[in-house]
């Protein structure tokens, strides 16, 4: 088994990330991601049925 001469990285900044090994911390390559927040029907039939059932919960408790 190779071991590095020395256990850390300086250029990790944290001593919990100059443990890790330099695979671990590497960036991986490739295209960056896009992150897609469109708002779809499923999601607005998920926001109101959450809605309506956390009302009828509160008035249940109310009355």
């Amino acid at each position: 088994m190779r071991r590095a001469l020395v256990l850390t990285d300086e250029s990790a900044r944290h001593p919990f990330r100059a443990q890790l090994p330099s695979h671990v911390r590497r960036i991986p390559a490739g295209p960056p991601r896009t992150i897609d927040w469109r708002l779809t029907a499923s999601d607005v039939r998920g926001f109101a049925t959450v809605y309506f059932a956390s009302f009828a919960a509160v008035l249940a408790f109310i009355f």
